[in-house]
């Protein structure tokens, strides 16, 4: 199977801008784009190909044709679904207060797994911050309260962002993306969310936003985080290219690599690689690509060639 390029999945949500059409050139008749949902076996969005023999086929039926194994690689065989969705996220106002349950929570409580995630912070405006963990720690009653007597901002911890920043979301940790941020955003395969806070914002419908409360308090972690906002790795120059590890769990592993001549990779059979370009354009084993573009390379690839001025992300399991 040839490297497969993936079609955005493109959502609405109101608080989205228009940075992924005017930066990403992506194209809708949606009035804003707050998401695009780069790679999604998820029922909420599915990833169709773009061009080629499978044009316009859902990735999910390709893996199903072909075999999960071979296509998603040896490791998938850990996971009982497609283990990672991965989103461009455009924040022109700020995010609700959120926080995603564990494995455990959600598979009894909502049917499906929990949601770990990472942000890596691709732009933001000089004022831009984000909703990171809680101050101190505090008693899960003493959160309810918060939420309650409307304090809760005063128990957070709002963190200013900068591009090139790296924060680990573990489940349970409450959150927040801030307004004048962009963000790539890889994922455990999961849409479980519990919404705090909303700043009495009003949804399409003109009522007030659902909020989880109850749920939200059951799964939140409510001491200050342990993670930093620093990528795990150091810059390494090997020559042609920049390598940086961001993160590396038990759920995908990923990589910031700034080409500047070329770079070679492999898909080997326990993991795909996924490519997106977040600044810049050159090709893939020949094949054109710009800012935006989102490719998905099968297990069992091999050796493929990345060559032009880019930035990209790689993503494995």
């Amino acid at each position: 199977m040839d490297i497969l390029k993936l079609k955005p999945v493109l959502k609405d949500y109101i608080w989205g801008g228009e940075r992924l059409r005017t930066d990403f050139g992506f194209q809708s008749e949606l009035d804003k784009i707050a998401e695009g949902w780069m790679l999604s076996c998820h029922k909420d969005g599915k990833s169709t190909v773009d061009g080629g023999e499978f044009n316009g086929q859902e990735l999910g039926n390709i893996i199903e044709k072909f075999g999960k194994e071979k296509v998603v690689g040896t490791r998938s065989l850990d996971f009982p679904y497609f283990p990672v969705l991965i989103k461009l996220i455009d924040a022109k106002d700020n995010l609700s207060i959120q926080v995603h349950p564990d494995n455990d929570y959600a598979q009894r409580v909502e049917g499906e797994f929990g949601k770990t995630e990472i942000w890596y912070v691709l732009d933001a405006t000089p004022d831009a911050s984000l909703i990171y963990g809680f101050k101190n720690e505090i008693t899960s009653e003493e959160f309810k309260k918060a939420i309650e007597d409307n304090t809760l901002l005063d128990v957070l911890n709002s963190v200013k962002v900068k591009k090139g920043d790296l924060f680990f979301i573990e489940a349970g940790t409450v959150h927040a993306i801030g307004k004048g941020t962009l963000i790539a955003e890889i994922q455990q395969n999961s849409n479980s969310t519990y919404r705090v806070y909303d700043y009495g914002r009003l949804g399409a419908d003109g009522k007030p936003r659902e909020l989880h409360v109850k749920k939200a308090v059951d799964v939140s972690v409510t001491k200050p985080p342990k993670y930093g906002c620093k990528p795990m790795g150091e810059p390494q120059d090997k020559g042609g290219y920049i390598s940086t590890l961001l993160t590396k769990c038990d759920l995908f592993t990923v990589w910031h690599y700034d080409i500047s001549t070329s770079a070679e990779f492999e898909a080997d059979e326990k993991s795909f690689n996924h490519v997106l370009v977040i600044n810049g354009s050159g090709s893939i084993n020949g094949t054109n690509m710009k800012k935006g573009d989102s490719f998905f390379v099968p297990a069992g690839y091999g050796k493929y060639r990345i060559e032009g001025k880019c930035e990209v992300l790689i993503t494995k399991i």
